[in-house]
């Protein structure tokens, strides 16, 4: 008798299959991660800099918090998109 993840997961595979990725596509994948990994932090690290100096600037400080998740979601945007097309084998 099978789970009701088990007949979840059987139908979900004949509706949309898995995509079996080479072992280039998943060390694509895992460079974007690293690279993209590396971009967000080196944002962080600038901005709170940035954000430390002017502390007593609230105003100026949420424009640079604002910057900062704005930066945020454009690299997981870009990052989300070169994964697609590399799992499109693109």
């Amino acid at each position: 008798m099978k789970s009701s993840y088990e007949l979840a997961m059987e139908r979900l595979n004949k509706s949309a299959p898995a995509v079996k990725l080479t072992g280039a596509q998943k060390q694509q994948l895992a460079e974007l991660d690293t690279l993209y990994a590396a971009k967000l932090a080196g944002r962080e690290i600038a901005l709170n800099a940035e954000l430390a100096r002017v502390a007593d600037d609230v105003e100026k400080a949420q424009s640079l918090r604002e910057q900062l998740a704005g930066d945020r979601q454009k690299l997981q945007a870009e990052l989300a998109e070169k994964k697609d097309r590399i799992r499109a084998g693109k």
